[in-house]
């Protein structure tokens, strides 16, 4: 079977799979997505996403719409039995363009997800489908799939429809169908990590219609109380989410009791104003998979790994895993590259995923203490971290979070230096001005591939024919960031129509190159993540770009260092302030 029905089949249509899908779908690349479901679930389960998931749905296309569904800028406080407050997570600043705390309703993020992938033909959905057998060889993917219903989402049995079987071919398989994922299961992948005991009951309320019954809940909130340990949870258009943490002595059947249900709620609201949507006791895990890829099959989301609930980044591990192999995929599906750069894919990813695990399980084993001893002084050590110095300033900017940077030596792009490199870390994202005086964000300027960014500098000038050519090749865009006050003027010169020209009016971009001691009239390649490839001075630039098509596996490009051009227009002096960021 040598022909290709699609270039890659996703399977499962949670928000991993459909981010994927939206964002190989923008890039044009014809993608399957098969999904178990007969029918959408319709119940929330992820209830947050932080300014990094917002960046790549900007990248998908679908981040206004989503936003205007969300509510943003939230407090997140952990507070005492009594509602005192210990302290708070409050940042209203926006380094990457969008709110750090976004609380959403996953019912309508799925939504307009699947709504978006209408805009694509290339992308098909076919519901009711179950992955039933699949092989590789060293061109592609076999996939059987039959039609099925389910009794229950995700968990309930399987009814093949006897006769229902098709097969497809593709260049990938991509397994986004969660913990209990047939692909990875298939492949014989373990997952290693840990299973909790601690049982919690989740409920899922909706306010009768016009009634405002979670007012006086405006923030997120862990109540530390060593008697039940809480979760509340404010979400959009009047909905709200409560887990309370089991006694070992609590079954599940007592706690899923529509009467015990009512007396825990009522403890914050009149059981009278609000419907109960969901009540479901779980446990939950800390678990990595031991292999993310098997050739031409790759896993993502809770497949991968799955995190705790505890700071709201299960979900959004799962994003920054398709916004990573998306592009990789495009690179080799429609660049050339090699297929080997998926061996990054787990490299880069895996780090950060288990960090932020890692970092869940940290403030689940903080929320939930039962010792009344121990509560007493962690709220004593919480109200003085946030009244010091420094920490205080840390905990409320949650500092804590992994940053989004990868380990060194272990990504796609130039070696980073110990102090001062960019090179592996995503870009901040502020508002630029273009030419005509209009502002946009940062990544809409960088377009959807590769950018090379030139400061104070037209990029193209450091570069010879064959290096520019191999940058168009793979999708490349130029761009020129000017310092506020720094544009060109009098006569235009020639050929500006392959460049993009903008002014950072707010000298975010500035400030951040001149703290990693990027000079003026130096160049920086950005991947399609935003996270930076390598920087390069005019005279080193095509090593940069040798760099590039080395690691994706393209043909060795060169020419000759052209005569670097000094800039059309003065730029502003290496201004190197006394503070730096350590990049290790």
């Amino acid at each position: 079977m040598s022909e290709f029905d699609h270039e890659v089949v996703i399977v499962g249509l949670g928000p991993t799979g459909l981010t994927l899908a939206n964002l190989l779908g923008r890039r044009g690349i014809d993608v399957l997505v098969l999904e178990r479901e007969p029918h959408y679930y319709g119940l929330a389960r992820a209830v947050y996403t932080d300014d990094e998931g917002m960046r790549i749905f900007q990248t998908a296309g679908v981040a206004d719409e989503l936003a205007a569904d969300m509510n943003t800028d939230s407090t997140v406080q952990w507070v005492r039995g009594d509602g005192r407050v210990l302290a708070q997570f409050r940042q209203v600043e926006r380094p990457l363009g969008w709110p750090v705390s976004n609380f959403l309703y996953q019912p309508y993020l799925e939504n307009s997800l699947e709504r978006a992938l209408e805009q694509y033909p290339h992308v098909t959905v076919r519901r009711g489908r179950s992955v039933t057998d699949f092989e590789q060889d060293a061109d592609g993917v076999v996939i059987d799939h039959e039609h099925c219903t389910s009794s229950g989402y995700g968990t309930g049995p399987l009814e093949i429809e006897p006769g229902s079987r098709e097969r497809v071919r593709a260049h990938y398989l991509i397994g986004c169908d969660g913990g209990r994922s047939i692909v990875r299961t298939h492949l014989g992948i373990d997952m290693s990590g840990t299973s909790f005991p601690e049982r919690w009951l989740v409920v899922d309320l909706e306010a009768r219609d016009g009634i405002d019954a979670f007012r006086h809940l405006p923030y997120f909130d862990f109540v530390c109380d060593p008697a039940m340990p809480i979760v509340s949870c404010p979400q959009p258009d009047g909905h709200h989410r409560f887990e309370f943490m089991l006694c070992e002595d609590q079954t599940k059947e007592e706690m899923e009791d529509p009467a015990t249900v009512e007396r825990h709620i009522s403890r914050f609201v009149d059981t009278s104003e609000v419907r109960v949507l969901r009540k479901l006791v779980y446990t939950f895990n800390a678990v990595v998979a031991d292999s993310w890829r098997d050739r031409r099959i790759l896993l993502a989301g809770d497949a991968a790994h799955m995190t705790p609930q505890f700071i709201g980044q299960g979900m959004n591990s799962g994003v920054r895993d398709a916004d990573n192999l998306s592009w990789k995929l495009t690179a080799i599906l429609r660049h050339g590259a090699d297929g080997s750069i998926l061996d990054s894919y787990e490299s880069e990813r895996r780090p950060h995923a288990k960090a932020m695990i890692d970092l869940s399980v940290f403030n689940k084993n903080l929320v939930s203490l039962d010792n009344p001893v121990l509560a007493t002084l962690r709220d004593i050590a919480l109200a003085t971290a946030v009244r010091v110095p420094g920490l205080g300033g840390w905990v409320r900017g949650a500092k804590m979070k992994p940053a989004p940077r990868f380990r060194r030596g272990a990504y796609l792009g130039m070696d980073r230096p110990i102090l001062f490199g960019i090179e592996g870390r995503l870009t901040p994202q502020p508002q630029v001005r273009t030419y005509d005086g209009k502002l946009q964000r940062f990544d809409d300027a960088l377009g959807l591939g590769f950018a090379l960014v030139g400061l104070g500098v037209d990029p193209r000038t450091t570069l010879g024919a064959r290096d520019l050519e191999a940058l168009r090749a793979v999708g490349t865009r130029f761009v020129t960031i000017y310092p506020v006050g720094g544009r060109p003027q009098g006569k235009p010169g020639d050929g500006r129509d392959d460049v993009t020209d903008i002014e950072d009016h707010t000298g975010v971009l500035t400030l951040w190159f001149q703290r990693a001691r990027v000079r003026a009239g130096a160049v920086v390649l950005i991947r399609p993540d935003r996270f930076v490839f390598g920087t390069a001075t005019p005279e080193n630039a095509p090593t940069l770009i040798a760099a590039l098509t080395g690691q994706l596996g393209l043909a060795a490009q060169s020419s000759p260092a052209p005569t670097f051009r000094t800039p059309s227009a003065p730029v502003e002096p290496d201004l190197i302030g006394n503070h730096f960021e350590e990049t290790r």
